[in-house]
């Protein structure tokens, strides 16, 4: 997919008045929005970089190929109810990454609780460096500000929970087939449904401050793909209508207050059999790509109460930590 250098404000207006999938013509638009018909034109000549399929036609005007549906903060806080307290939300049109602005923010002492949403994600990350893909309104990709009290050697696992928080929301919306996949992706059959990406800062001592940034697909087009170098899912396909978006989001939201709440209690060690029962690679034969280029193969036993994988290997079991290590099934 085609990444754009910048959003216009512009454009993103235009495709407002577009998000009902209805034709509106270049002259009505411009005058809606106070511009010229020529600055409309412009605006809307790379929609295509978003994901988006533009229908142009003569005397009828523009039309995209499907409705749009934007995020909004008042249907997203319906869902929260009281748990809406802890959180500050922030949804913005355009971010290179959540996950780096949230995490300059936490540096200048934001609240535990900042939630910065975007619509589209230009340099959206994945873990070990993997471009994160999706078009606009096809996902949902945020970043959640944490804070806690003990320092970085006690938030072993964190990732692991979080794929726990994000599992029970999607039992909550009716989406059941799924899988966890050590040590940060959610599956749905064969497919990555949503991947998860924690950065840190603070001392061994405390305290310290985790962005947890979350990828969910909600739709995922034939060119996205395409360009994917591995078998992804989304919701769509597990019947979850575009418009649920929100509410989605909402319920996201809630249940991930809650397990960072249980994590700061407890820990993962509280989690770890909850997120056993989901293990899609137990007693499965994997093989793990390590730092320095190696691989190993081995049977996955399971997790440990700090969530490090253990395998056993032919010189018997060995447990990981998740660092740089990738994990494919053989």
């Amino acid at each position: 997919m085609k990444r754009a250098a910048k959003e216009t404000p512009l454009t993103f207006a235009l495709l407002r008045l577009l998000a009902d999938g209805a034709f509106h013509s270049g002259q009505t638009m411009a005058t809606h929005l106070g511009t010229s018909r020529a600055s409309v034109h412009n605006a809307l000549r790379e929609v295509g970089m978003y994901g988006l399929d533009l229908h142009r036609v003569r005397g009828r005007g523009y039309r995209l190929a499907r409705p749009l549906h934007w995020l909004d903060e008042a249907l997203i806080k319906q869902q929260l109810d009281a748990a809406g307290a802890a959180v500050q939300l922030e949804i913005v049109g355009h971010a290179s990454s959540t996950n780096a602005m949230l995490l300059q923010r936490a540096a200048l002492g934001a609240a535990s609780g900042s939630v910065l949403a975007a619509e589209w994600q230009s340099a959206g990350r994945g873990r070990l460096g993997r471009a994160w893909r999706a078009g606009l309104g096809d996902a949902l990709t945020f970043s959640l500000l944490w804070r806690f009290d003990g320092g970085l050697g006690r938030l072993s696992g964190l990732s692991l929970a979080v794929g726990v928080a994000v599992l029970r929301a999607l039992d909550e919306i009716g989406v059941h087939d799924t899988g966890l996949k050590w040590p940060n992706d959610i599956l749905l059959g064969a497919g990555k449904l949503a991947g998860i990406l924690l950065e840190a800062q603070g001392d061994m001592l405390g305290p310290s401050a985790v962005v947890i940034g979350v990828g969910l697909n909600l739709r995922v087009s034939a060119s996205a793909r395409a360009a994917i170098d591995q078998p992804v899912s989304d919701l769509a396909t597990a019947g979850v209508a575009a418009e649920a978006r929100n509410r989605v989001f909402g319920i996201l939201l809630i249940h991930l207050l809650r397990v960072m709440e249980e994590f700061a209690a407890r820990g993962f060690a509280a989690l770890r059999e909850e997120w056993e029962a989901h293990h899609a690679f137990r007693q499965h034969e994997i093989k793990l790509s390590l730092p320095d280029g190696t691989g190993i193969v081995g049977r996955v036993c399971g997790v440990t109460d700090e969530g490090a994988l253990r395998v056993q290997t032919v010189t018997g079991e060995r447990v990981f930590h998740a660092g740089e290590i990738s994990l494919r099934g053989v």
